[in-house]
């Protein structure tokens, strides 16, 4: 198998360094070059041809975001992995950066105490984007193998019924690689008169949230936060699970109210999408609408099926307008997708079903049956 290629940009020796040993035991990633700033970096791309580019944020002469802006034009396709600081500056320069045509971000190591932990946080973070940016199969590691078998067309959902009790009543989103981009598109194309709440788990770390969800809110024109213990759930606005937190929701009498945790992650992310799921569908049930975007692995997939089988309604992007078609994917491939929708028309399909006007069930990916593997590319 031809192994990945992949050029390392940083200003610091020692994160060349340590991004270059920590990839270097990996058998199907090769470093092909390093570069001190994006200036250098963008007369090295066409030396090296690499399949992945590693992007620190703050550099001299050409900062991470200005070669960005560069190379997309010469290289649309070229997947960059941002590797910023773990503070507020950093969190807002990785947003820019991802809005800038990055395709994906990761921390670096802080205060981890020796440099073998530093390089085994990079392994552990870094390499499966870097691979699943660049189309290879990531296997779970609980998981079996995957079974062989010939795509199906998924079942058509159960009858449900039908007039204004059964309606969403909530909007639940779950998102990761890819996700800001994609929010950015679909939030702020909801209807300021949305009837719903929307409740969102985008796994990014703590103050990545907070800087998403206030850059959101000053493009929407429905109320964006991130969300905060008690916090009450009302029609019209958008909670966002804070990095490092599970997200639940809770009713108390007539209302419903955000409970946030620390239990241990799942699906190796916290916050993760599967524990709000499950919430929302205690709540809410047959009304509960899940919708699941772009993202690397399968997390959602257990809480969309916690969705159909009280007989609420799922909605998966499609593969060519996500980053990596992994969790959504895996719901598709699971037979448990109502309907496979672009990003550009998510927010209409939302909006019409929220506002109970008949749409037709389709789903234009030939998936497999519920009960295949489910270890597929991410």
């Amino acid at each position: 198998m031809t192994r990945i290629r992949v050029l390392i940009v940083d200003d610091a020796v020692v994160v060349r360094r340590l991004v270059t040993d920590a990839l270097a035991d990996d058998p199907e990633i090769e470093v092909v070059g390093t570069a001190p700033n994006g200036r250098i970096a963008l007369q090295k791309i066409p030396q090296v041809n690499p399949d992945v580019v590693t992007m620190d944020v703050e550099m001299p002469e050409l900062n991470g975001i200005e070669t960005v802006c560069a190379l997309r034009p010469s290289y649309p396709k070229l997947p960059v992995i941002m590797f910023s600081t773990l503070t507020e500056r950093g969190g807002t320069a990785t947003l820019d950066a991802l809005a800038a045509g990055a395709s994906d971000y990761v921390t670096k190591p802080a205060n981890v105490g020796s440099v073998a932990l530093a390089q085994q946080r990079v392994r552990e973070e870094l390499i499966p984007r870097i691979k699943s940016l660049a189309g290879r199969i990531v296997i779970p590691a609980a998981a079996p193998r995957p079974v062989a078998q010939t795509p199906v067309a998924p079942p058509r959902p159960a009858p449900r019924p039908t007039g204004p009790d059964a309606r969403p009543a909530i909007v639940t989103i779950g998102v990761s690689t890819g996700g800001p981009n994609a929010l950015a598109a679909l939030i702020p194309a909801l209807p300021a008169d949305l009837k719903v709440p929307v409740v969102i788990v985008q796994h990014m770390p703590p103050m990545f949230t907070r800087l998403l969800s206030e850059r959101l809110n000053a493009q929407s024109p429905l109320h964006v936060r991130e969300a905060a213990a008690g916090m009450a759930i009302t029609p019209g606005t958008i909670t966002i699970a804070p990095g490092d937190f599970h997200m639940v929701l809770e009713r108390h009498g007539t209302d419903v109210r955000v409970a946030l945790n620390q239990a241990p992650p799942e699906n190796s992310c916290r916050p993760a999408v599967d524990p709000l799921f499950r919430s929302v569908v205690h709540v809410y049930g047959v009304r509960t609408l899940g919708v699941i975007l772009t993202g690397m692995g399968q997390d959602g997939l257990r809480g969309c099926e916690g969705i159909r089988d009280v007989g609420g309604q799922v909605l998966a992007q499609d593969e060519a307008s996500s980053v990596v078609w992994g969790m959504p994917g895996f719901v598709v491939r699971a037979g448990l997708a109502d309907k496979v929708v672009p990003l550009a028309e998510m927010a209409a399909e939302i909006t019409r079903r929220v506002s109970g006007i008949p749409t037709a069930w389709a789903a234009p990916h030939p998936v497999a049956s519920r009960d295949m593997s489910r270890t597929e590319a991410v």
